[in-house]
């Protein structure tokens, strides 16, 4: 997969846990922190980075770097995902199915924020397995990984995507014609607008 450059795209970031560590040394005990960080444009890429430094604004920082250098393109459609996926990470697992226009972002825990900012509108989640939030970050990214389109499988497999997905095909031609039928009436006043400046100079 080709590294996208986070400085082209206009990315916010959020902050899904942090959490406090406490290491027992000879001399006494050393508190550090940990940070989860997601980044996305809301448009298709999301990343998640885990940061570690002494104080939280540290931990921030280095989680947002993290992040970037793992930004990643989600491929969707409309404003839902492309098919059902199940992915796991450790004890975690992660299971994504599409939802229809209106549902929203049926998710919670580490989930929610990562198919937020990769721009996922519409979408049903389901966290199986152990609850912690870096191992279900982790998997909900390898569910975003094994997203594919359709004209990507139709290519590989060698069959036009109108016998894949016939629905698809159908919707597409529904939407071009609504776009040829709701272009028509513009073209026509063009015509007649034009027809009367002519008429007007004449």
């Amino acid at each position: 997969m080709p590294r996208i450059n986070p400085d082209t795209l206009n990315l916010e970031e959020q902050v899904i846990r942090t959490n406090k560590v406490q290491k027992t040394h000879k001399g006494g005990r050393t508190l550090s922190w940990n940070a989860l960080v997601a980044v996305g444009d809301y448009n298709g890429h999301v990343g998640v980075g885990l940061g570690k430094a002494r104080a939280i604004p540290d931990a921030i920082r280095k989680g947002v770097e993290a992040a970037k250098k793992n930004i990643m393109r989600v491929p969707l459609v409309g404003s839902t995902i492309p098919h059902e996926a199940l992915a796991h990470w450790g004890s975690s697992q992660v299971l994504l199915k599409p939802a229809s226009p209106g549902t929203g972002v049926v998710a919670g825990g580490a989930v929610r924020p990562i198919l937020e900012l990769a721009g996922v509108k519409d979408v049903l989640a389901k966290s199986l397995g152990s609850r912690n939030p870096i191992n279900t970050a982790w998997a909900t990214l390898e569910c975003l990984k094994q997203f594919k389109r359709a004209e990507q499988v139709s290519e590989a497999r060698g069959v036009p995507v109108e016998e894949m997905v016939p629905w698809l095909a159908r919707e597409m031609a529904a939407q071009e014609a609504a776009g040829v039928a709701a272009g028509e009436p513009a073209a026509v006043e063009e015509e007649v607008s034009g027809g009367g400046d002519a008429a007007d100079q004449a």
